[in-house]
């Protein structure tokens, strides 16, 4: 008999996008992601990461220039 498993989170999806992000994961934590996430949710949480780092970046800029825009 097969163990139950958690169902789909979207909060598991968003803690597996920003380990991806970082580059920093172990392969038992990322082989039990892929088998807990729906796809569409990984990819509404990497959408969210995109704009949030776009978002960032443009702040650091603006910041950085002197904020004179």
């Amino acid at each position: 008999m097969k163990p139950q498993q958690a169902p789909p989170s979207f909060w598991r999806s968003l803690r597996m996008v920003g380990w991806g992000l970082l580059g920093v994961r172990k392969k038992g934590e990322y082989e039990k992601d892929l088998a807990q996430v729906n796809p569409f949710h990984v990819i509404a949480a990497g959408l969210i990461a995109a704009v949030l780092l776009v978002l960032a970046l443009a702040g650091l800029v603006n910041w950085v220039a002197g904020g004179s825009a």
